[in-house]
C-alpha cells in the first residue's frame, strides 16, 4: 500500500485526503493546528457558488483597485507598499486577462462537477453542516451592472450552468425580507450554501473512519524530495522528526508557495485577505428578518448564507496586503452596515468578526497536479472559492496520484527518522 503525505488541514487537504484513502491508499495529514479548518476554513461566506465563477482577470478590476486604492471601507484593497511578490503577482494577472472567459467556463466546469462529490460525500458519510439548497440571488442596483451581468450568464452557460434573470418583483419573491431599491437580479436556483467549518470536520472524521491518520498541531518546517520519496519534516531542533512518504500533497494554502519554492516548483500564490461576520440570530424578530437565500451584492462585493437557525454569515472584501491577519474595524464596519440596511429588521447586537487569508493565483485558476519531481503534487490557490471547487480538484489530483503509481515499484512503508 502506497504511503502519501497531505499537507495542510484545510478544506484542500481534508478532501484530498479523504479521495486518496477511498483509492486504497494509506494518508497522513499534517495540519499544524489543534483541529481541521481553523483558518481559511474557518468562517467563509458559506456558498457552493458555481454562479461565482467569474474569473477577475479584466481590466475593469485593476480600474476599482486604483480607484479604490486609498479608500478604507472598498470592496477591493491594495497596499500600495510595494513587495516583489506582489508586483510579480500582478503582472501575472495582467497576463492572464486575455484568457478571462476560457478561465471563467472552465471554472464553471469545476464547480458543477465539485457539488455533486461534495453532496454524496455528505449524505454517504452523514454530514451535517446547514446545507441549505435554495439557490443564490445576485442582486444589481443600476442597469449597467445588471447587464454586465448578463454577459457573464453567458459564459457561465457555455460552462454548463443555468442562471436566469428576475425582476425586483421576482426578487422580493424569492427573498422577502430584503430591503433595498433594484434595478434586478439573477438567480441560480442550483447552487446552495452551508458551514464550511462544519463539513471540513465532518469529512475528517470520516477520513479518520477509513484509515487516515490525522496529525494535528503539526507545523512542518520543511518537505524534501529525491525524486523517489518525499520527506517531510515537523518541528524545530531536538524536537524535529522526519519522515518519509511514497509521494506528498501540497495543499497548504498560502503557505503553499515557500513549500513549492522548497521543492524546485513555482506556485505563485498570493494571500488575499478576507472578512466576514456572523450575526446570532438571538431573538425571534432577527430569525425572522434574516434571508433564507443566499445572496451576492455586486455593488457591495458582499455574500451572505443562513446557517441553520440562529446564524447568519456576511462576507467579502479583498485585501491585497500581504501574511497580515489583523481584524480592522473600518474593514468590518461595511458588513455591519449592509445587514442593517438590507435586513433592517436583524439586531446586529451580537457580531462575531473573522479573517482569513484566500490563496490565490494570478489566473484564479487552482494548482492542481504533479511538480518537478514526480512524487510531489498540488492541490492548492482556490482563492475565493475554495470550497466550491474542493471536492472536484481533491478528486483529480487523487485519479493522477494513483495514475502515477500504476506501475509503480513495490509498496514502500513509512520511516520516521529523528534528528537532534
Amino acid at each position: 500500500m502506497k504511503n502519501i503525505a497531505v499537507i495542510g488541514g484545510g478544506i484542500t487537504g481534508v478532501t484530498t485526503a479523504y479521495a486518496l484513502v477511498k483509492r486504497g491508499f494509506s494518508v497522513t495529514l499534517f495540519e499544524k493546528n489543534r483541529y481541521a479548518a481553523m483558518e481559511t476554513s474557518f468562517a467563509n461566506g458559506g456558498q457552493l457558488s458555481a454562479s461565482n465563477a467569474e474569473v477577475w482577470n479584466n481590466f475593469s478590476t485593476i480600474l476599482k483597485g486604483l480607484k479604490w486604492m486609498l479608500k478604507s471601507d472598498a470592496p477591493l484593497l491594495v497596499n500600495p507598499k510595494p513587495s516583489w511578490h506582489k508586483m510579480s503577482w500582478f503582472a501575472e494577472f495582467v497576463v492572464n486577462i486575455p484568457n478571462y472567459r476560457s478561465n471563467t467556463i472552465e471554472t464553471t466546469r469545476l464547480a458543477i462537477a465539485a457539488r455533486e462529490h461534495l453532496f454524496a460525500w455528505a449524505e454517504q458519510e452523514g454530514i451535517d453542516f446547514d446545507l441549505k439548497t435554495k439557490g443564490i440571488l445576485h442582486i444589481y442596483r443600476d442597469k449597467a451592472s445588471f447587464d454586465q451581468a448578463g454577459e457573464v450568464s453567458k459564459l457561465l452557460a457555455a460552462g454548463g450552468l443555468q442562471r436566469r434573470a428576475v425582476t425586483p418583483q421576482e426578487m422580493r419573491a424569492i427573498e422577502p425580507t430584503l430591503a433595498g431599491q433594484y434595478h434586478g437580479g439573477y438567480f441560480t436556483e442550483s447552487d446552495a450554501t452551508g458551514d464550511i467549518h462544519r463539513f471540513t470536520r465532518g469529512l475528517a472524521d470520516a477520513a479518520v473512519r477509513k484509515g487516515v491518520k490525522c496529525l494535528y498541531e503539526q507545523d512542518v518546517s520543511a518537505v524534501t524530495t529525491n525524486g523517489k520519496q518525499a520527506s517531510v519534516t515537523v518541528g524545530q531542533g531536538a524536537h524535529k522528526t522526519t519522515t518519509a512518504f511514497d509521494a506528498v500533497v501540497v495543499c497548504a494554502g498560502t503557505a503553499s508557495r515557500a513549500l513549492a519554492a522548497s521543492l524546485g516548483d513555482r506556485v505563485n500564490i498570493y494571500p488575499v485577505k478576507g472578512y466576514s461576520i456572523t450575526v446570532n440570530l438571538d431573538d425571534a424578530q432577527s430569525q425572522a428578518s434574516a434571508p433564507e437565500v443566499s445572496l451576492l451584492d455586486d455593488a457591495t462585493k458582499l455574500v451572505s448564507s443562513r446557517l441553520g437557525q440562529d446564524r447568519f454569515r456576511v462576507a467579502g472584501t479583498a485585501e491585497f496586503n500581504g501574511y497580515n491577519r489583523d481584524i480592522r474595524a473600518d474593514r468590518i464596519k461595511p458588513l455591519v452596515d449592509w445587514v442593517q440596511q438590507c435586513f433592517p429588521g436583524v439586531s446586529t447586537h451580537s457580531v462575531v468578526p473573522w479573517a482569513g487569508l484566500r490563496p490565490m493565483m494570478p489566473n484564479m485558476l487552482p494548482r492542481v497536479g504533479r511538480g518537478k519531481s514526480p512524487c510531489v503534487f498540488y492541490n492548492t490557490g482556490h482563492g475565493h472559492l475554495g470550497w466550491t471547487l474542493s471536492a472536484v480538484t481533491a478528486e483529480m489530483v487523487a485519479a493522477m496520484v494513483e495514475e502515477a503509481f500504476k506501475k509503480a515499484r513495490p509498496a514502500f512503508v513509512a520511516t520516521e527518522v529523528r534528528t537532534a
